[in-house]
């Protein structure tokens, strides 16, 4: 018999029975059940349990995992095609990728709490600019392909006049790039044209090109002659470029590239049979207004120290809806520290010895292939050889390869060797035997095949914080600097409304960093991968009835990426019916940018439905925009409960409504911590919702990324799900919306155990707790501030929007200065501005006590006290605690205090805050400086004194 306490459901859900009554009490219900039936219309609520396997203790699935772990074989993989084995320093692997101070934190909006992960990410775009041999490059994108429909999609917007709407492509690019090109191409109306480098002829059809380098096959060229042709035609270009090689090739900005992309995951960060692993993307400054993501740029606080922010709202491209040339409002933070800190701690010597054996063993191998008769294809090249053999021997090297467990990357007519930074003279013997079916010993040989016009000859990255951090213990020092400059879940709750800032378990993570999930290639055998298929088997299975659709997708990894695939499951069903015509996607007002930019992407119109005044779709409007364009009418998108935290009484009236009219209904599942086990988009009336495993199937923010949006949908659009040209996903081969056939196939792990752990009756009551929890603040806080938008009997669903807007008048308070205010409390903000200008939206999650919701309302409740000083002349208007914040160490320690209230109020405002205090690194931070002075690459040395 199992203890209270060894139930996983006691560890996650913050409050207790005792706790849990109380805060029923003071909201006059008498249980969940009946919160649900106050909360819920009642025709979207589930008669029946979810059918779920029984919790199991956090040992059990541990236990569980490991035997899942067995059935992956671990071979030694020489795919190459942007995955490569690699070596993640132990003191990377332990204070970051391990460490909940740095996965926990949330995007870095809120950048005076922030500066750690934006130090690291100034390092990592600094890392990329000086490789690439570029003036500016984001804060990472979400896989190698997807950054190079970004760089597709981002020419095509800087177009020149005249110039058409085809783009070039190498068919020496990676397969899977090719794959996702031709998914973003064809509902944008751009015609892709993929053809040998050396038949490109530059013509005004072409509006943009891409060229790999080194190419798929493992040669290395400099493509002078189609460059030069291409800038005197106006045509931009394109590199997909490999960052290890960079550290000894001439970099592509002195080849004439335009645009560079590529992938990070060689820096330290394990392949996870296809990621996360944390892209980029580099181009010339005079590009920055139309970078898709994020950039972290160079900004100063109020008193004039340093200070790192998000620059240009780039970061957030759907801020123009659907004006937008890119959806992306995500990245990967987490991923991209780790490839920064790589970089960091090895330096620009340390990896010029990891690319120097690299290739040196690859040339070896070279060598001693071609003594016995084989002869590689490649003239040039960095890590990857490509032998021509017969099919009658190519089918022999297969099948010896695979008994000395071997993937190598078979070609039709020949075998593909990538090595890596983790080969050894033992492998060089162990490649040599299966090709030769001889053992001898093996002497390394310093040559390179770089020819001496493609090699670098500039020093790379100078800048101090590549030279400092070599020995452990320095690095170690480094790394704790700055995860103390960033609140995380660590620190205090995060209550972001729509966010779900919830507890990610440590038995939940611990798998990720295991061998047997971490070290796969996402091209090996399926047979060896039988571990992977049966998490991906049952999260399916799992996620499917949370929602009542018919199967379910993992491929996107982004929510962004799920919105996307979504939609265009919507689009090819239309045009398998022959229904082109309907193009038009119905999106309400309130909705989040993300929403009209993945529509366009996915080839729809927008026409959007207004909200009435207690923010729910106006049902009249929709009739009126439904009956308008009857004949082309694709998609609704909603988001459920509502973008304002309120479960809509009309929901299934409408979604019946878009049926009548031929359309279908793509729900937004950023809410669904909301629906688990009491609702479900299926049950409502949707045809498909993506689903945000990073927030209510808690895979951690980290920083700001890595996510995964994984899509469920109804039986009708199975066919379309997307499938992977390269690994049978069960979808088919078309449609790939990310290079890997399962995404981010190593934290699924996360959600998988989430599930395992919490069953049926845990998941349920973690979403009544999640909606107990948020009518609790909302209960505790109307007295001193309206909430602004609820539902039946006066009810929110797991979030609710305060007003702060009238303090605007009265006060001279803004929403803005709520933000900075309760950093000094030792809180982030809630959800600022959005969806409604000037209002906080704030999302508890079950995971916090009530002794910390309290703790939360007791500040917000202080911070009225202090407006309402400042209203009786008891505060200055413009020197106050709110308008000032944060208040750094720096300052209240200072020897001068001229501030017109004291010390202790700026710091101390709360006796709990005497016993743990955060402090901001910096203070408020001047952003329209930072625009009109942009550095986003590490500022010079003398700027840190």
């Amino acid at each position: 018999m199992k203890s209270h306490r060894e139930e996983f459901l006691n560890r996650h859900i913050g409050v207790n029975e005792q706790t849990q009554q109380e805060m029923l009490d003071t909201l006059g219900i008498q249980s969940l059940d009946s919160l649900v039936t106050h909360a819920l219309p009642t025709d979207i609520v589930l008669s029946k349990k979810l059918e779920l396997p029984q919790a199991k203790t956090e040992h059990e699935t541990l236990q569980e995992l490991a035997e899942i772990a067995k059935e992956n074989l671990l071979y030694r993989s020489y795919i190459g095609t942007g995955y490569h084995d690699c070596i993640l320093p132990s003191v990377i692997k332990r204070n970051i990728l391990e460490n909940p101070g740095w996965y926990t934190a949330y995007t870095p909006y809120q950048a005076e709490i922030a500066q750690g992960r934006l130090e690291a990410l100034i390092n990592f775009q600094t890392m990329v600019m000086d490789l690439t041999g570029m003036q500016i490059a984001n804060a990472s994108l979400l896989d190698e392909a997807t950054a190079t429909a970004e760089a597709m999609a981002m020419s095509y917007a800087v177009k020149k006049k005249g110039n058409g709407d085809s783009f070039f492509v190498a068919d020496t690019c990676h397969p899977q790039t090719i794959d996702v090109l031709q998914t973003r191409a064809e509902p944008l109306g751009i015609e892709l044209v993929i053809d040998s480098p050396e038949d490109f002829a530059a013509e005004q059809r072409f509006f943009g090109m891409l060229l790999q380098y080194p190419d798929t096959n493992g040669s290395i060229h400099t493509y002078q002659t189609q460059i030069d042709q291409a800038k005197e035609a106006g045509i931009l270009i394109t590199f997909a470029a490999d960052l290890l090689s960079l550290v000894l090739l001439v970099s592509p900005g002195e080849l004439g590239a335009d645009i560079v992309v590529g992938n990070s995951q060689r820096f330290g960060v394990p392949m996870g049979y296809g990621g996360p692993h944390a892209a980029f993307l580099a181009t010339h400054e005079k590009y920055k207004r139309n970078l898709p993501g994020r950039l972290v740029g160079v900004s100063k606080d109020k008193n004039g120290k340093q200070a790192y922010r998000l620059s240009l709202q780039t970061r957030e491209q759907h801020i123009r809806r659907d004006k937008a040339t890119s959806n992306i409002c995500t990245a990967q933070v987490l991923l991209a520290v780790i490839a920064a800190m790589y970089a960091v701690y090895h330096g620009p010597n340390g990896l010029k010895q990891i690319a120097e054996r690299v290739h040196y063993y690859t040339t070896t191998l070279a060598k001693e292939l071609e003594g016995f008769g084989y002869k590689n294809i490649n003239q040039t090249f960095f890590d990857t050889l490509k032998i021509p053999l017969a099919a009658e021997d190519l089918a022999s090297i297969r099948t010896k390869a695979l008994e000395k467990k071997i993937n190598f990357r078979y070609f039709q007519d020949a075998v593909g060797i990538a090595l890596d930074e983790v080969v050894q003279e033992e492998d060089l013997n162990n490649i040599l035997e299966v090709f030769t079916e001889t053992k001898k010993e093996i002497t390394v040989v310093k040559e390179t095949n770089i020819p001496e016009s493609l090699q670098r000859t500039g020093t790379i990255l100078q800048h101090p914080v590549f030279q400092q951090y070599h020995t452990e213990t320095e690095m170690l020092r480094y790394l704790r600097r700055l995860e103390a400059r960033d609140l995380s879940l660590t620190t205090s709750m995060i209550p972001l409304g729509s966010c779900t800032m919830k507890l990610n378990s440590s038995t939940e993570m611990l798998p990720i960093t295991w061998p047997e999930f971490s070290n796969i290639h996402p091209f090996v055998p399926l047979d060896q991968t039988k571990g992977y298929q049966r998490i991906f088997k049952d999260l399916d299975k799992w996620l499917s009835e949370v929602t009542g659709f018919a199967a379910v997708s993992l491929q996107p990894n982004a929510g962004s990426q799920g919105e996307y695939a979504g939609l265009l499951a919507i689009r090819r069903y239309h045009l398998s019916k022959g229904e082109s015509e309907r193009n038009i996607c119905l999106i309400p007002v309130s909705a989040h940018g993300t929403n009209p930019a993945s529509a366009v992407m996915a080839g729809y119109k927008v026409v959007v439905v207004a909200c009435d005044k207690q923010g729910n779709i106006d049902v009249t409007d929709l009739k009126e925009k439904l009956e308008k364009h009857k004949e082309n009418v694709g998609s609704l998108m909603i988001t459920y409960p509502s973008t304002h935290g309120v479960f809509e009484d009309t929901i299934r009236d409408i979604c019946k409504l878009v049926h009548d009219y031929g359309g279908q209904v793509y729900m937004d599942g950023a809410n669904m911590n909301a629906q688990v086990g009491i609702c479900s988009p299926g049950f409502i009336g949707a045809d498909v919702c993506h689903l945000n495993l990073h927030k209510t199937f808690c895979i951690p923010h980290g920083g700001g990324g890595p996510g995964i949006g994984p899509i469920g949908v109804a039986s009708h659009l199975v066919p379309f799900l997307p499938g992977h040209s390269l690994v049978d996903t069960g979808h088919g081969k078309e449609c790939a919306v990310s290079a890997a056939p399962w995404g981010s196939s190593s934290i699924v792990l996360i959600s998988w155990a989430y599930i395992r752990m919490l069953g049926e009756s845990g998941l349920t009551k973690a979403t009544q707790i999640a909606i107990l929890n948020a009518n609790y603040i909302a209960k505790r806080l109307t007295p001193y501030y309206p909430v602004l938008y609820k539902g039946k009997n006066d009810m929110v669903a797991h979030e609710c929007i305060i007003d702060v807007r009238k303090f605007r008048e009265s006060a001279g308070i803004e929403a803005e200065d709520f933000a900075k205010r309760l950093m000094d409390y030792g809180f982030h903000a809630p959800t600022m501005s959005w969806p409604v200008p000037g209002t906080l939206m704030i999302e508890p999650t079950e995971s916090e006590s009530k002794a910390e919701l309290d703790r939360f309302c007791d500040a917000m409740i202080a911070i009225h006290q202090e407006i309402e000083d400042i209203i009786a002349g008891k505060l200055e208007r413009e020197k106050n605690p709110l308008k000032l914040s944060p208040h750094t160490a720096e300052t209240v320690i200072s020897d001068t205090w001229e501030l017109p209230y004291s010390r202790e109020q700026a710091a101390y405002p709360l006796p709990y805050l005497r016993q743990h205090k955060f402090w901001p690194y910096v203070a408020r931070i001047d952003n329209a400086f930072g625009d009109r002075n942009l550095v986003c690459s590490c500022p010079p040395l003398e700027d840190y004194a």
